[in-house]
């Protein structure tokens, strides 16, 4: 079934890591909100509940699986969660878009776009409607009856030279 925004759910926290967040918080006005945050253990053992075992998405998901997995291990939660990655996926399903970046690729499709982007939630809802996207381009440009999380996964691994025959499987 392809991916579906039914809403959207942001948790701002402070990372366990005092030296990350100044890192990552060069920008003021993020800095300010993530400040007022509650630390990141109360939030990751909420986040992870309420993903429960459900594989995740996103855009260079390298970056957020380590983060979730540096977070959970914090919290003495192990994070086993599969991840399938829309920028892996995109130069897979779309090798001539112009590049692979997450703004560059709403761009070309004419995605919808809401907020600031490199904000956690902002992000999520564009890689969100991508991915809908890219099931949507399984299922009418490639037949792929069923494009759930376990064929995205697969696909992600696949060389670029052997997509074709992979899909052609489905």
């Amino acid at each position: 079934m392809p991916a579906k925004l039914l809403y959207p759910i942001s948790w701002d926290c402070l990372t366990s890591r005092p030296e990350e967040f100044r890192r990552i918080c060069s920008d003021e006005s993020i800095s300010k909100d993530v400040a007022a945050a509650p630390p990141a253990d109360v939030v990751m053992r909420e986040a992870a509940a309420f993903v429960g075992t459900r594989p995740m998405v996103a855009h260079n998901a390298a970056f957020d699986r380590q983060f979730w997995r540096s977070e959970l291990a914090h919290c003495g939660l192990v994070a086993e969660h599969e991840f399938a990655c829309t920028l892996l996926l995109s130069r897979r399903l779309y090798p001539d878009a112009p590049n692979h970046k997450l703004g560059t690729l709403a761009q070309w499709f004419d995605l919808p776009v809401s907020g600031r982007a490199h904000r956690a939630l902002a992000d999520a809802e564009v890689a969100a409607h991508l991915l809908a996207r890219m099931q949507r381009d399984l299922a009418k440009r490639h037949d792929c009856s069923d494009p759930n999380a376990a064929l995205l996964m697969a696909l992600q691994r696949i060389p670029m030279a052997q997509v074709g025959a992979f899909l052609r499987q489905f």
